[in-house]
């Protein structure tokens, strides 16, 4: 009978680099996300800070 824990997370070497390449491609797609939200916001601050307004007030009816 085979051992039950051998399917676990990095496990085969393969596995464990198609891991670390999807946390750094990742990474990098959130790191452009926000760069692509600090470019929209230069461009467009009115809509930008319209926003921001409506992010504080959804926050602020949150209920925890």
């Amino acid at each position: 009978m085979p051992d039950q824990g051998q399917h676990d997370r990095g496990q085969d070497p393969d596995q464990a680099e198609s891991e670390a390449e999807r946390r750094r491609r990742r990474a990098q797609f959130l790191r452009d996300l926000a760069e692509a939200r600090e470019l929209r916001d230069r461009v467009r601050p009115r809509r930008a800070r319209a926003a921001r307004m409506r992010q504080q007030m959804r926050m602020r009816t949150f209920r925890w």
